[in-house]
C-alpha cells in the first residue's frame, strides 16, 4: 500500500531534511531527492520549500502528509487484522510504544517480557522520555501509545487509566536530613535536586507544593537533573533532598543507601494514563496490549 516513496516523504516530513531521513532509512541523499523530485513531479506540486538551510512543508506537502499518516494507520490495521484470523496469538504488526521514565525503566521490562512471549510475531519500539516528550511523538504518530502522567487532558487524546504512583521526598543515608522530618517551611529552605522541565515527576511535585501555596521560586533549588537515574545517583554522592518515584529506589531504601524523609502535610501522588489519539482507539494490537499491561500489572507504585 504504502510505497518505498511515501516513506521517504513521511521521514523527510517528520524531520523536516533529507540528511536526516537518510540516515534512518540507510540510503544516500541524492536518493531521498530523487524520490520526492518524482513524487513532485508525479503530482504537479512542490511539497517542500527551503527557507535558508532548512525546508517547511507546503500546503501540498501538509495535505500529502496527512493523507499518508492515515494511509499508514490503515496499512497496519489490515496487517494486524489479516493475521488474527486464524488465532489471535498470530497477531503480527509493530507496536510503537512511548512512556515515561518510571513506567519504561520499572514497570513495563517484565510486561512487555510477557507480551512478546504471547505474541512471537509482534515488533515492538519503546521510547523512554519524559511525559512531554511522549505527548508530543504521540501527537506526530511517532508512537501509537503512550503511557505518561497527565494533569490537562486534550480532546484530540483518547486517556485510559493505568495504574497509581507515589513520588516521596528522599536523600542519602549519609546526609544530615537523614532520620529528620520536615516542616513545609523548612523543606524551603533546603537544598534540593529536581527534575528537568516537563518531567511527569517534577510536575507531581509541583501541583503538590501549589496546594500549599508554594511556587518553585520558593524552593532553595541546588541543581536540575535530566532522567530518574541521574538524579538517583547524584542524590546517593550528595547531601541534598529530592524526590523520587517509590518504584525506581525500592532497592535503596532497602538497602539503606537512601532514606526517606517525611515532609509534615505533604503527600504527592499520581495517575499513570494509556494514551493513543482520538480515532485510533479500535487498532486492536494496541488494545491488546492496553489489556494485557492491565491483566499482568499488579504492582501498585
Amino acid at each position: 500500500m504504502i510505497s518505498f516513496s511515501h516513506r521517504v516523504f513521511l521521514e523527510v516530513a517528520a524531520n523536516l531534511s533529507f540528511s536526516k531521513a537518510a540516515q534512518v532509512l540507510f540510503v544516500t541523499q541524492p536518493a531521498i531527492s530523487k524520490h520526492i523530485k518524482a513524487m513532485e513531479d508525479r503530482y504537479k506540486v512542490p511539497f517542500f520549500e527551503r527557507k535558508g538551510n532548512s525546508i517547511i512543508l507546503t500546503e501540498a506537502g501538509k495535505k500529502m502528509n496527512e493523507y499518508l499518516l492515515q494511509a499508514t494507520e490503515i496499512e497496519r490495521k489490515i496487517e494486524y487484522d489479516l493475521s488474527i484470523l486464524t488465532n489471535l496469538s498470530h497477531a503480527a504488526g509493530h507496536l510503537r510504544l512511548g512512556a515515561s521514565t518510571t513506567i519504561a525503566l520499572y514497570i513495563l521490562p517484565s510486561i512487555l517480557s510477557g507480551f512478546q512471549r504471547e505474541y512471537t510475531s509482534v515488533d515492538i519500539q519503546l521510547v523512554n522520555r519524559n511525559s512531554e516528550y511522549i505527548l508530543n511523538a504521540l501527537l506526530t504518530h511517532e508512537v501509537d501509545v503512550g503511557i505518561i502522567e497527565v494533569d490537562n487532558k486534550l480532546t484530540t487524546v483518547a486517556y485510559k487509566p493505568f495504574m497509581s504512583d507515589e513520588v516521596i521526598p528522599v536523600c542519602s543515608a549519609n546526609s544530615p536530613l537523614a532520620g529528620k522530618k520536615l516542616t513545609l517551611k523548612q523543606l524551603l529552605k533546603t537544598p534540593l535536586a529536581l527534575r528537568e522541565r516537563g518531567s511527569g515527576t517534577l510536575n507531581a511535585l509541583l501541583k503538590a507544593l501549589a496546594g500549599h501555596h508554594i511556587t518553585p521560586a520558593d524552593l532553595s533549588v541546588k541543581i536540575r537533573l535530566g532522567g530518574t537515574e541521574a538524579l538517583k545517583n547524584f542524590l546517593l554522592a550528595d547531601q541534598c533532598l529530592g524526590f523520587m518515584p517509590r518504584p525506581s529506589i525500592v532497592r535503596q531504601l532497602a538497602e539503606g543507601d537512601l532514606v526517606e524523609v517525611p515532609i509534615e502535610g505533604l503527600k504527592i501522588t499520581r495517575d499513570f494514563y494509556f494514551i493513543r489519539r482520538k480515532g485510533t482507539e479500535d487498532y486492536g494490537l494496541t488494545s491488546n496490549f492496553i489489556d494485557y499491561a492491565l491483566n499482568n500489572q499488579n504492582t501498585k507504585i
